[in-house]
């Protein structure tokens, strides 16, 4: 039977992964990409997958193999979003499913690596439940845990998540609107490139962002909302122009804290 490790690689210094991640990348016989950003040209899709392969260069000490997937095209702008990201993960499910048949011998070990840790807001997981459900391919997988970004992005800025005995609520941007006063105490922030924490938030709520974490491109502001807001709306675009794509996350503390 086929077998898949869905491996969580960290935000992206190579010396963020896990001695189980390494000996789970050594039994792999070739790794399947699959990245969101070729709409955003080649050089971005070599770039991301260039971290890949420096992981492995740095761990592996036989050659590997990679198996570049096409990512499907999607909508950026739907009616329905919900709808259009089902449609999406069905057709990423089609192609990830061809090409472990054909990629990967009967008895053959796969891998993909992926950012941050699988179960934070990534498909990956989701996309091989449907794969197995659907019975066409036999196909065991396992998960191996990953630093998630946030742990990178509080350690880079040498903070806690959270104030003495307060919730700690993990959103994207396109939901921050969305969360209870009771849970905005302390926000981790995903996914968010309209930077939409300078519509939700007090002036005096204080942030730290932090993008391409434990890269040499790493980028890192802290302050309250009111001070640095605008620069990170600035930097962000900037970085994203420079480099043809970008990860970035934040943590959101309201002040006053709520009583």
């Amino acid at each position: 039977m086929r077998k898949l490790l869905v491996i969580g690689i960290g935000p992206g210094d190579p010396r963020q992964i896990t001695i189980e991640a390494i000996d789970a990348m050594k039994s792999v016989d070739a790794f399947f990409v699959l990245d969101k950003a070729p709409e955003r040209g080649a050089a971005v899709k070599q770039s991301l997958v260039g971290l890949r392969k420096e992981i492995c260069d740095r761990y592996l000490d036989t050659d590997y193999r990679f198996v570049e997937v096409p990512d499907p095209p999607r909508d950026r702008t739907p009616d329905d979003y919900a709808a259009e990201v089902r449609r999406w993960h069905d057709a990423r499910a089609d192609l990830i499913e061809q090409a472990l048949a054909t990629e990967l011998s009967d008895d053959g070990v796969g891998g993909i690596l992926v950012w941050g840790d699988p179960a934070l807001y990534d498909s990956t997981l989701r996309i091989i439940d449907t794969i197995v459900a659907r019975g066409h391919l036999e196909l065991e997988h396992s998960v191996i845990p990953g630093i998630t970004s946030f742990a990178s992005l509080t350690a880079a800025h040498k903070i806690l998540l959270n104030r003495i005995g307060e919730p700690i609520h993990i959103t994207t941007g396109r939901r921050l609107a969305d969360t209870p006063k009771r849970a905005a105490a302390n926000q981790v922030v995903m996914l968010d490139a309209d930077c939409t924490f300078l519509q939700t938030a007090s002036p005096d709520d204080h942030i730290w962002w932090g993008a391409y974490l434990g890269t040499p491109d790493q980028l890192l502001i802290a302050g309250t909302v009111g001070e640095v807001g605008e620069q990170i709306r600035e930097t962000r675009n900037a970085a994203r122009e420079r480099h043809g794509w970008i990860m970035d996350i934040y943590l959101l503390r309201s002040w006053p804290p709520p009583r």
